[in-house]
């Protein structure tokens, strides 16, 4: 086999950084992520995604570009044909690249052949909760948009609940086992949980306490200071008959759903130790953005507001044996689009695009080396962008109240100020949310790191707020374009 490293891309979707049991969760149930980065790997506590919903934020990291760089700003603007996107790089570069789960990034219509050798199919047996509308309860009733499923059972007949993930799971671990080929491996996962709906089966289902010792952040007693979207949605989602029993069990089904996400990474890196690859493999396991989980009163997420919650993942990372490391946590502000720049420099891959992430290989050995200064994530639309509405969503819905997400998406699809332009600029103690139509926002993270408080008129943070308005420009003169790196006949 190569001397290349293999490389592992394990990439849930929806799962929050602080569900985790080795950054503080007292309730989390994650051994196996938690000995990866106590015993040969990296976490990064201050891990931030580009964009805070699923296509847009895919890619970015796929990319190494910020979304507004070519108008990655909605569920429906995927990466296409000429722009550069990772899995494609490395196949290119002489890697046989596997791709087992979710797309989320590339065109529907365009099909896998030009980013992997292999896309795998699966043929699940359990229904996904997304399908069918019996847990849900009475129509428009008090659980309706919960997201709430609870326990689920396996199919009759069926011993194992045997849905997308685990199939895609066994079949990622049947291909290791088996792969004889001679060249480098990548593998990416991109699963469907913890995304919700909330629900799993056992043996996670009971594997998490109820006793809410993961501390929830309410619905705010005043509405002021925070974006339309925000209190629009609560509204739509009624959710205010949630006791803190009924949240601590949602939360706990979430909980449940990542330490299955975390099993199910423990069954891959088995079958890559068993074949004598773990040693040479690059491993990363990272999220494309978090979830409400009850926190502010919410559930799932949204296109434009930038909660923690929402916009800080985990960041796991492993390099081949033969770098030095000195395992644990890390503090620095680090970004899901660093991803691309790691991978090429662990690859010998040199791209020929302009990208914006930076390698995280020298925080390795360096602990204290601080890596970004600020972090950014950005989502919304121009008033009259009505391509960028996402009307898809429920162009063919009789009913459009018939989707779960429709407290939501029926906001954004509207003429309101609910899906306007907004960029967030977060450093280690202060984050400043820059808005089209709306009152920015601005939060002192240390004296209030559940960001309840809107300062944005506070005077006495006028300095603070001057200089994050600084730096979120300079950012966009940074960023703003790129330029081709071959130039034309004239």
């Amino acid at each position: 086999m190569t001397a290349r490293p293999h490389l592992l891309l394990f990439n849930p979707d929806q799962f929050r950084s602080d569900a985790l049991a080795h950054l503080g969760n007292p309730q989390a149930s994650t051994p196996h992520f938690d000995a990866l980065a106590r015993t040969e790997g990296l976490s990064f506590r201050h891990a931030y995604c580009q964009n805070p919903v699923c296509t847009p934020s895919r890619c970015s990291f796929m990319t190494g570009w910020y979304p507004h760089v070519r108008g990655h700003r909605t569920m429906f603007h995927m990466l296409r044909p000429g722009e550069p996107m990772m899995l494609q790089i490395l196949k290119e570069n002489g890697y046989f690249v596997y791709w087992g789960g979710k797309n989320d990034l590339t065109p529907g219509q365009l099909g896998y052949e030009a980013y992997c050798d292999i896309h795998a199919k699966v043929k699940p047996k359990a229904k996904n909760p997304h399908g069918w509308n019996e847990w849900r309860g009475p129509k428009n009733g008090p659980d309706w948009y919960s997201f709430l499923t609870g326990k689920l059972t396996s199919p009759p007949g069926e011993t194992e609940y045997d849905d997308g993930d685990w199939g895609h799971t066994h079949a990622a671990v049947d291909f290791i086992r088996r792969y004889d080929g001679e060249k480098p491996l990548c593998v990416y996962l991109p699963f469907s949980y913890p995304h919700p709906p909330y629900g799993v089966e056992e043996p996670f289902y009971s594997l998490i306490p109820r006793d809410g010792s993961w501390k929830r952040t309410p619905a705010p007693a005043d509405w002021s200071g925070k974006p339309a979207l925000l209190k629009g949605t609560f509204d739509r989602q009624h959710l205010g008959h949630f006791d803190e029993a009924r949240w601590n069990e949602l939360r706990a089904v979430y909980l449940g759903m990542c330490a299955r996400v975390d099993a199910q990474f423990a069954l891959v890196r088995a079958a890559l130790v068993e074949r004598g690859f773990w040693e040479n493999t690059g491993a990363f396991v990272f999220s494309d953005h978090g979830d409400f989980t009850g926190d502010f009163g919410l559930v799932e997420k949204m296109q434009n507001t930038f909660q923690d919650c929402l916009t800080r993942t985990p960041f796991l990372m492993k390099a081949p044996a033969s770098y030095p490391v000195e395992p644990g946590i890390r503090e620095g502000l680090v970004e899901n689009l660093d991803l691309s720049a790691t991978i090429y420099e662990l690859a010998g891959i040199k791209p020929t695009y302009t990208s914006f992430g930076k390698s995280l290989l020298p925080q390795l050995a360096r602990p204290g080396l601080e890596h970004r200064d600020a972090v950014f994530c950005e989502g919304g639309r121009l008033p009259g962008e009505a391509h960028a509405k996402e009307l898809e969503s429920t162009r063919n819905m009789v009913d459009p109240s018939e989707s779960l997400y429709w407290p939501r998406v029926g906001l954004q699809q509207g003429d309101g100020p609910e899906h306007g332009k907004a960029v967030m600029c977060r450093t280690r103690t202060r984050k400043y949310v820059r808005r089209l139509l709306e009152k920015d926002e601005l939060y002192d993270l240390e004296k209030d790191p559940a960001e309840t408080r809107n300062l944005i008129e506070d005077p006495a943070y006028a300095s603070d707020l001057a200089a994050l308005r600084e730096r979120l420009l300079t950012f966009f003169m940074e960023t703003g374009d790129v330029v081709p790196w071959v130039g034309d006949a004239r």
